[in-house]
């Protein structure tokens, strides 16, 4: 009889689990909260460092996981995970071998950061916002006009203890190199500012795309931390900041503010240690058995993680790591 394991979450990491799971001779049941596949990738416009349209990557997933025939249940929220059941937030009692938890990360809710005046000032978005206007194609000022300075402010929600955000969201930096080009390609007339603490170039082409954003799209980057923002009598934010470089304090008018929100916890990561024992680390996200001999398996027994549970990834990474949860959870239940 096959073996039966339970992946939470339809992410990237989790089609990528449920598919090698499948592969290794198990029968995996994906169970989503929402009602489609695809988790946070479903609003996104382009991969860095090469621009693949993030729309391929998911299609091609999701279609392999029709093509395997794996059992996916749609708009089910999981309330409890133990290593041989998981408890839907309706009741129900679902059976299992094992468990692969890839249930993700949470956007940082900009609005926490009253001083830049998210939801408040019209022109002032997040990224995750950009990337949905990027995708419908209607990249515009609120009043629909062209911008022709915008601004681009990193760290929003990451590296923050005032917001008991100390972790680094480690992708934001490049999202921010990677949304200034677009907006570059889209508004070459326009000026382009990112403001940072520290640029972080982790990956491959990551430090290559950040010196092609300053040598071919002459985008600016200024070392400091904007303060606050505030509208303008002419519809724009005024913002200020300082020039941590210079020691300069900088004031300037803008046409859009972005504002680069990090990844937090998700919500049911409390729960789930509750329920099952398990640990989270000081961040709110799940923490492994090891490090480094233990990175996809819990304390706990016929339980495994992938991808950002555990801590901010990139896509690319967030799929490997689904691949080796899913070997590890298939040789446990061989093995039990």
């Amino acid at each position: 009889m096959m073996k039966r394991v339970i992946v939470i979450g339809g992410g990237v990491a989790g089609m990528q689990a449920a598919l090698r799971l499948a592969e290794e001779g198990c029968s995996p049941l994906i169970v989503e909260k929402e009602p489609e596949l695809g988790g946070k990738l479903r609003g996104w416009h382009v991969l860095f460092p090469s621009f693949t349209p993030a729309a391929e990557v998911l299609g091609e997933l999701k279609s392999r996981v029709v093509r395997s025939g794996i059992e996916v249940l749609l708009s089910a929220e999981v309330a409890a995970v133990g290593s041989r059941s998981v408890t839907l937030a309706d009741g129900r009692r679902l059976e299992c071998d094992a468990v692969v938890v890839c249930s993700g990360f949470e956007i940082f809710d900009a609005a926490v950061k009253e001083e830049y005046g998210y939801g408040i000032y019209d022109n002032v978005i997040t990224s995750a916002d950009l990337e949905c206007m990027f995708d419908e194609g209607r990249v515009a000022k609120a009043d629909g006009s062209r911008p022709s300075r915008i601004a681009f402010l990193h760290c929003v929600g990451s590296r923050d203890e005032k917001v008991c955000q100390q972790h680094c969201s480690r992708v934001c930096c490049i999202t921010g190199v990677k949304q200034a080009m677009e907006m570059k390609r889209l508004f070459p007339e326009a000026d382009v500012f990112n403001f940072y603490m520290d640029i972080r170039m982790f990956g491959p082409g990551y430090e290559e795309m950040y010196r092609e954003a300053q040598q071919k799209y002459n985008v600016h980057f200024v070392r400091g931390r904007i303060s606050e923002a505030a509208p303008t009598i002419d519809g724009r934010v005024q913002i200020k900041a300082e020039d941590t470089l210079t020691g300069r304090p900088l004031r300037m008018s803008v046409d859009m503010l972005v504002l680069l929100v990090g990844m937090r916890a998700g919500a049911t990561n409390a729960a789930f240690e509750a329920s099952a024992g398990l640990r989270r680390a000081p961040s709110g996200f799940m923490a492994p058995r090891d490090l480094f001999l233990g990175g996809t398996a819990s304390p706990v027994e016929g339980i495994f993680y992938a991808g950002t549970v555990t801590a901010p990834k990139n896509v690319g990474e967030t799929i490997c790591e689904g691949i080796a949860a899913a070997d590890a959870a298939a040789a446990y239940v061989k093995n039990s």
